[in-house]
């Protein structure tokens, strides 16, 4: 197989990633392979410690990442992490919205704190990172994209997680808005949808009779690894493969949205 052909296809040499919620489990895992496909990744979230740890990972693989502090929930703190991204790189190529909380109450048991909880930091962040971070790359000769994170579960119901599926559902829905807004400004705007994952608003959420239910209904019968998600990634974000993709969903979930039809 012609390796500079996958470098054309999939390579991100050149490029500038912001991965926001990179200090998570997931967000740390899309980091780690965007930073292997060639990308200077920009790792953001609130916790130093952890952001910092991602950063040496991807030095320790030989790539480039740095740590920027961001607040989700605030247009300013994201205002600031695309200028200090600009000042440093002088781009942003692609943008990861992946900063998520979930939370797991029987429906009449949950409060408005938690409710708006969810719905701001999975819902109201990505807009907010999608408003801030798009004019930028629509103003670049060569354009950019977004990669925003849905969930199985903005397609298909589970219990007890109505905040987080109807966010996610809603992320599905601006993602594809998004993708027409800014179709013809050269910015391509997409959604994966990851399956069940050891991310940690799963771990707070699933007792051990839920994990065995989910584990009965996906066919590979596991969860995902942080890493399974890296391919799906490349191809939307990536400006040879993913030069024609905009607007779409790409389920990750070992088979559990077929499951279900």
């Amino acid at each position: 197989m012609d390796s500079a052909f996958l470098q054309e296809l999939f390579g991100l040499d050149g490029q500038v990633a912001v991965v926001i919620g990179g200090t998570g489990v997931l967000g740390g895992g899309l980091a780690i392979g965007l930073a292997q496909a060639g990308a200077a990744v920009v790792v953001a979230g609130r916790s130093e410690q952890r952001g910092r740890e991602c950063v040496e990972k991807i030095e320790r693989l030989h790539g480039k990442a740095t740590y920027l502090p961001v607040n989700v929930e605030s247009e300013a703190s994201l205002q600031q992490l695309l200028q200090e991204t600009v000042d440093r790189f002088g781009q942003v190529d692609i943008l990861v919205n992946c900063a998520g909380v979930n939370s797991a109450t029987p429906y009449e048991q949950v409060s408005m704190e938690d409710w708006r909880r969810v719905i701001d930091t999975n819902l109201t962040a990505t807009h907010l990172g999608c408003q801030v971070f798009a004019p930028q790359m629509s103003k670049q000769s060569r354009g950019g994209s977004i990669l925003n994170i849905g969930s199985v579960t903005a397609h298909l119901p589970l219990s007890r997680v109505f905040a987080y599926s109807a966010s996610k559902a809603a992320v599905v829905n601006l993602t594809k808005n998004l993708a027409r807004e800014y179709a013809e400004k050269n910015v391509r705007v997409n959604v994966l949808c990851p399956g069940f994952f050891p991310a940690e608003q799963n771990r707070q959420i699933l007792d051990k009779e839920r994990v065995a239910n989910i584990m009965a209904q996906t066919p590979m019968k596991r969860f995902g690894e942080p890493h399974e998600l890296v391919g799906a990634a490349l191809l939307f974000v990536s400006r040879g493969a993913g030069s024609f993709i905009t607007g779409a969903e790409i389920y990750v979930d070992g088979g559990f949205t077929a499951m279900r039809f």
